[in-house]
């Protein structure tokens, strides 16, 4: 058990901080429920071996341990009953009902703090937390209690039980008043409307109300959800006006309560309001579209039977919104119809149409209208003798000005095509779809397309041509008219996952005719673009590790004249990486690993270009197009780096060697640095006291920080390689040593990127290593220079004869000739 204190962060962005004060371990065996009471003081736990402590929150010891419950403890409930003032606490001397105990006193009543514990034998006990006893054993369930709860108007307490009832308890007497057939395993229970209405929760997924006096239903008669839309528990505060369903696909639910204001406990209620769905897990994500007329929604197929809608923007309807309008990432709608997992989708030029396939072969067509917040399906399509594993609608944008560009919620897609399992494609006319009469269609044509599973389908920019790429590795173009095969790209060695049509202003690839490009992605880890026209392989793009899954073609919008940019390809793989590909040079532009898994899903928003992926992780990540930033960034920067140099070449110029050596450590250009030590080292005239040659500079060398004298070390290091450069290395470096004491070099360390590949110890001995070979050659140079000598001597000797070097004559006094001896 840990402990936390709850506060707001302090930026006032209304998040909540919450810090750890204590960890205490309450049970030997696992804690299966907890319940905290209305003061906030007390913490009641239950563990697996039947055993319940009562905890003082804020000094975190025990206060009650509670035996003899039989089981897993399943449910607590803290409440207060009025009881007599001197209550005595004592039992009844009746055995023979076990469920029956009255609190005895005489005189004034008083409130009576008790524990209710529900455990897996089916039995209630009421505790007295005053005197440690247990008051009443209420013995009726026959399965585990799963839900607590009590009124203080009726002084009644409820129990919900997996034996599908729901008991209402007298707790003055402890006797039964009303036994609910709920009729369904009952997992969260409690009142309403100061104590005349109950709700239940339970394995069927809705939430359901009931009279408290006489048991009827309030609410109709709800169809059963499946396995996942099961309620684990409902929590309700009287100051909220809304409950809360918690789900067995970890969604929360919150239902408005609205409706029950103006009941007057005549007829039937429909099913409480959904006010919001909280997704607390998205599972794996299958597929994925934005939708809406300006994308500010995400359409999401998670492995379920359902479509989830959630916001990508934040908005408060209004100041009276019991939830607060809705923030990035809140679930907006929930379509559901399908009876199995939805395996893709697809949505028309608009974003009002949706088209969804699953594996209980059929798909559907959903009209999407945000603004009205109506979600519904529209047609049903019935045919296709296994899953759909690809659907496809036309994405022809309308003329402007027409009605279906104007109104397209009116105007439904003329046709979507479907790719089965079955090996099969069929084309659909939905031009009708809003004209009522029956919600199913009946397929146009029917063709017999592949060899293997049908994995894609995609329709081209002006929906005459349609491809479906298949598990027997191969491609196929068909007429969107009669279905009429048009050709066949072969090439891919494994099979081919995803096949896009390039939009209509994509630049082509060399000469690839007028009938535009189309991409596909592959089992083999390789993603292919091919030429319409001869259908050929224009390109093959290298680099995923894993088969390429998903495939989309983002918008072409070059940024300005020096962008040399072709069209660009986003690719989702199996290695968990998302990478965008430049067709004019066949490369990766960048790589975005976000995802641990598998990634299935990936969408582009049409007019931003922002990416975003989903997959098996169960993450969905939002990818934004930073090219513009990062160019006009690049741009920037040269030109602030132009504009130094040029400041730098000034100062130089002038002699300004101050200003133009610390220019030159700032922009880190070690040759532009060297000739300016150069010119003060090497000058004719030297400043008299100065240690390099010019007070000035021994004033800036003197005066460096900490990085920049480590960065100039790291320079000295590099010169002192060369034989050269060495003597302007070494005087620096005399001068560096002269100026600073070795402490101040001793807490030199690394700061950038760029300084971190030596410590100083490093530098130190990478100087000291070529340091003593200049000297050793300057010491053979010298040695050298003894023997030059010597020999210059010798040869005055031989060709001299002993000639005086004064006169001219030899040591006889006779006229000799000289010969002169050139030495290099």
């Amino acid at each position: 058990m840990r402990i936390y204190s709850l506060s707001p962060t302090p930026d006032n962005t209304g998040r909540i901080r919450a810090d750890l004060i204590r960890t205490l371990k309450p049970h030997g065996s696992p804690v299966v429920t907890v319940k905290v009471d209305k003061t906030g003081t007390l913490l009641a736990t239950g563990g697996a071996d039947g055993t319940v402590k009562v905890w003082d929150i804020q000094g975190g010891f025990v206060t009650h341990t509670l035996h003899g419950h039989g089981g897993v403890i399943s449910s607590l409930l803290f409440f207060e009953v009025e009881v007599p003032a001197q209550e005595t606490g004592k039992q009844g001397k009746d055995k023979k009902k076990k469920n029956q105990t009255q609190d005895n006193a005489d005189g004034e009543t008083t409130l009576g703090y008790r524990l209710a514990v529900g455990a897996e034998e089916g039995k209630i006990r009421i505790w007295n937390l005053h005197k440690r006893t247990s008051v009443a054993i209420l013995d009726s369930h026959v399965s585990v209690v799963r839900s607590l709860d009590f009124s203080p108007e009726e002084n009644a307490l409820v129990s919900g039980s997996r034996d599908k009832t729901a008991i209402v308890w007298d707790c003055r007497t402890w006797k039964i008043r009303s036994t609910i057939p709920v009729l369904e395993a009952v997992e969260g229970i409690g009142f309403l409307q100061n104590g005349t209405v109950i709700f239940t929760g339970g394995e069927n997924g809705a939430v359901r109300l009931w009279r408290t006096i006489g048991g009827g239903e309030i609410t109709v008669e709800q169809k059963a959800g499946v396995e996942t839309d099961a309620i684990l528990d409902v929590i309700y505060y009287e100051d909220l006006p809304y409950l809360l369903s918690v789900h067995a696909d970890q969604t929360l639910v919150l239902h408005s309560l609205e409706s029950l204001k103006d009941y007057a406990d005549e007829g039937k209620l429909q099913p409480l309001p959904v006010l919001r769905r909280i997704s607390g897990n998205h599972d794996e994500v299958i597929d994925l579209a934005y939708i809406g007329r300006s994308r500010n929604l995400l359409a999401l197929a998670t492995n379920s039977e359902d479509i989830r809608i959630i916001s990508l923007e934040s908005n408060s309807n209004s100041e009276d919104d019991p939830i607060g309008g809705t923030y990035f990432g809140a679930d907006v709608a929930l379509l559901k119809g399908h009876e199995d997992i939805i395996l893709c989708l697809d949505v028309d030029w608009s974003g009002h149409w949706l088209a969804t396939g699953a594996k209980d072969n059929n798909a559907r067509l959903w009209r999407l209208d945000p603004e009205s917040n109506s979600y519904t399906c529209v047609s049903t399509l019935v045919g296709h003798a296994e899953s759909l594993g690809a659907i496809s609608l036309p994405h022809a944008t309308p003329t402007k000005g027409t009605p279906a560009f104007e109104n397209p919620l009116d105007h439904p897609p003329q046709f979507l095509i479907t790719g089965s399992q079955d090996k099969t494609i069929k084309r659909w006319d939905t031009s009708s779809a809003l004209k009522g009469g029956k919600k199913t269609s009946r397929a146009t044509y029917t063709r017999k397309a592949h060899d293997k599973d049908i994995n894609a389908i995609d329709i081209n920019h002006n929906s005459t041509l349609f491809a479906s790429a298949s598990q027997d590795r191969t491609i196929k173009i068909y007429s969107t008219e009669d279905g009429e095969s048009q050709g066949v790209l072969r090439g891919h060695r494994r099979g081919v996952w995803t096949v896009k049509f390039a939009p209509k202003d994509t630049p082509s690839i060399g000469l690839t005719g007028s009938k535009g490009l189309i991409a596909t992605g592959s089992g083999d880890k390789t993603v292919k673009i091919w030429n319409l026209a001869d259908y050929s392989c224009l390109l093959t793009l290298e680099g995923h590790t894993n088969s390429v899954l998903k495939l989309v073609w983002l918008a072409y919008k070059l940024v300005d004249a020096r962008d040399k940019r072709g069209a660009q390809i986003a690719s989702a793989g199996g290695d968990g990486l998302v990478k965008v590909w430049d067709t004019s040079s066949g490369g990766v532009s960048c790589t975005l690993d976000n995802h641990t898994d598998r990634v299935w899903a990936l969408a582009a928003n049409p007019t931003s270009n922002a990416l975003v992926s989903g997959g098996g992780d169960s993450v969905i990540t939002f990818w934004q197009d930073t090219t513009t930033a990062t160019m006009e960034a690049v741009v920037a920067a040269e030109t602030e780096r132009v504009e130094l140099d040029q400041k730098l070449q000034n100062y130089a110029h002038k002699g300004n060697y101050r200003e133009a050596i610390t220019l030159a450590l700032q922009l880190n250009q070690p040759a532009r640095l060297l000739g300016l030590f150069k010119g003060v080292v090497e000058a004719e005239t030297q400043e008299a006291g100065s240690l390099s040659g010019l007070k000035a500079v021994d004033d800036v060398l003197a005066n460096l920080a900490d990085e920049q004298l480590f960065k100039l070390l790291l320079r000295i290091r590099d010169w002192n390689t060369n034989a050269r450069t060495a003597p302007v290395a070494q005087k620096i470096l005399w001068t560096l040593v002269k100026s600073y004491p070795a402490s101040r070099f001793a807490g030199l360390k690394p700061t950038g990127k760029a300084d971190a590949k030596g410590s100083l110890r490093d530098v130190l001995d990478a100087l000291k290593a070529y340091t003593e070979r200049h000297y050793r050659r300057i010491e053979d140079l010298v040695d050298e220079s003894y023997l030059l000598d010597f020999t210059l001597r010798e040869m005055d000797e031989v060709v001299g004869g002993g000639e005086d070097a004064t006169t001219g004559h030899g040591l006889n006094g006779q006229d000799v000739d000289v010969a002169m001896v050139e030495v290099e």
